[in-house]
This record gives structure tokens, sequence and C-alpha cells, in this order.
């Protein structure tokens, strides 16, 4: 059988592995989803294994690296749950990635449709990316002599938003203690990673120095992301929805990983019984 483009239940099923736990290999798994590259599936891989880390649930116990027998390459033992995440990261345009999304959007008992499913995973990953890059822009923004970073970071808001943070806040009805980031959307997310990168870019390759620079120059950046986003959508960022909490978000994902291991526990027992 031609494993490309062809997806479905009942072969990803019978294709499980046992030793110690259920698995699925790395490189049987890409041929199920349609890809044929490694290197490239390897990106997708590398992202699911991000997730995990962010959820703080164990790699090791996920994404086990070891040599395949068959073809001696570089491969990884799956988990089921590992294998969801993987699903998920999948590039959506691939009609197996996108059978397998639905298949496993619904083994983890979501009810929303798997495209809201793996909007969530994104966010999480975007979400995760701006909390590092936000780290260096503000490394960057100090050795540039800003002095009060409140007030720069504001500045990027204000740009963009055409509001200050605390009104913003107000307008989503976003706790003041919470980062507004924390209830975005994940094409919003995007945009307030664009603005972050490119700001900190701006500032490195200008050379701009001073609290007062820095924050016109923000504030700059922030209004060519907001014109862009009007050209192209046409809807002004602070008129986007508001987003669960991507604190739920995480606790929903921990919450999925136990039902999805109870899955392989549940089969097992099954096993036992119909051998007996």
């Amino acid at each position: 059988m031609d494993l490309f483009n062809s997806f479905s239940e009942e072969h990803f099923e019978s294709n499980s592995k046992e030793n110690g736990f259920t698995f699925w290999f790395a490189s049987e798994l890409m041929s199920y989803l349609g890809y044929n590259s490694l290197k490239t599936f390897n990106n997708v891989i590398n992202k699911a294994i991000a997730t995990c880390t962010t959820l703080q649930i164990p790699i090791i116990d996920n994404f086990s690296q070891v040599v395949n027998e068959k073809n001696e390459l570089v491969d990884y033992k799956l988990s089921r749950f590992a294998c969801y995440l993987v699903v998920m990261n999948g590039d959506t345009k691939k009609e197996p990635v996108a059978k397998a999304q639905a298949y496993f959007a619904a083994l983890a008992g979501a009810v929303q449709n798997f495209f809201e499913e793996t909007e969530k995973i994104d966010r999480l990953a975007i979400r995760e990316e701006i909390a590092e890059r936000e780290k260096s822009l503000a490394g960057t923004a100090k050795n540039a002599k800003v002095v009060n970073y409140a007030f720069f970071q504001n500045a990027g808001y204000r740009g963009l938003y055409n509001l200050n943070m605390e009104k913003l806040k107000a307008k989503r009805n976003v706790p003041a203690d919470r980062s507004l980031l924390d209830f975005m959307g994940k094409e919003e997310l995007a945009a307030n990673l664009f603005r972050i990168t490119q700001t900190e870019l701006k500032i490195k390759n200008e050379n701009i120095v001073g609290q007062n620079n820095l924050e016109v120059t923000a504030e700059n950046v922030g209004k060519m992301v907001r014109k862009s986003m009007q050209e192209i959508s046409g809807i002004m960022p602070e008129n986007l929805p508001i987003k669960e909490d991507i604190k739920q978000v995480k606790k929903e994902l921990k919450q999925k990983s136990k039902a999805i291991k109870a899955i392989d526990t549940q089969k097992k027992k099954k096993k036992k019984k119909k051998l007996k």
C-alpha cells in the first residue's frame, strides 16, 4: 500500500508499536501525513517538542530519539500525545494532515472543530516565541539607554492600537496584572511578534539611542504594522476579538495529554482480557 496521502484511523492504529509504552515511529507518521522529506518533517517535530516543553510535560516520555532498524536513520519513537502535537503542528494544506487533525481533535475530546484546536497550538507557540523576543528587545533597549522600559513598551502598543496599554486592557476587560498577549488570537499575536522583532531590528540597524528616540521608534514601527493590517484585512487591531486565556489553553492541553495517554492504557487492558 502507498503510505503517502493515506492517513486513516485504521491504518494509524494498526501500525502502533509496543516496547514499554505504545509508540509510532516518526518516519512512518511522516509518510502517513504526506511528507516525503525527513528534514522538513523534523521542523514539525521540533515545533511539537517546543509545545511539550512549554506545557512542562516530560520530553523523554513522549519523544524518544532512536536509530530506526529498518533504515538506520535517526528517528523518534512518538507517544500518542506526541503524535497529537506533531499532527496539530502539521501543514494543513496537506489533505492527510487535515484528516489526521480531525481524528486527533475528536480523540482528544475537542468540542470545537479541529481548526480551532490547531489555532490553540499555534497561539501557544507564537506566545512563547514573543516571550523570548521581548526579552531580547528589552536587552537591546537597555543597551540603547532606555531608562523606563514600561514607557518604551507602551509606545509600541500605542502605535499599533492607537491606544495606551491601560486603555486597551480596559476595552478588552483584561486584568491589570495580566499581559494583553495572553488573550490574543493567532493573527494578532503574529502581528505583535512582527512589531517586536522589527522594532529591535530598526534600533540595531540605525543605532538609535535614548529614551525619547526609542519611544518614537517603537511607536512608528507599531503604526506601520497597524497600517499594513488595515490595508490587508480592513480590521483595526483594537477591534479584534479576545481569545481564551492562554493559561486555560495550557491547562486544557495538559488534561488532554493525560486523556490521550489513558487511551493506550485502556487498549492494553482490553487486549489482556481477550487473551485470557
